[in-house]
């Protein structure tokens, strides 16, 4: 990021449905697919649990798009043990 912080981005359960086209916020939220798509343009990580794919979210079942990449609990584990600060929300 523009403060030299790396960022990675690993969705897990509902937030599935941010690396796939079709979500359309409420007026007046923010709309987070494009915020994440615009990450992924700028080279952040943004990895989509495996497990989660097949079994959360509103859009279950439909694609990812381009730049969202599979991934599995493994690389989130290696992801946080590798990290200097890990957020969740």
């Amino acid at each position: 990021m523009s403060d030299g912080a790396e960022v990675r981005i690993f969705l897990m359960n509902d937030s599935v449905d941010l690396a796939r086209d079709g979500i359309e916020p409420p007026e007046g939220i923010e709309d987070m697919v494009a915020m994440t798509k615009e990450l992924i343009a700028k080279g952040v990580p943004v990895k989509v649990c495996g497990t989660c794919q097949s079994r959360c979210g509103v859009l279950k079942g439909q694609p990812y798009y381009e730049g969202a990449q599979f991934s599995t609990m493994a690389e989130c584990s290696a992801w946080v043990q590798d990290s200097e600060k890990v957020l969740t929300f």
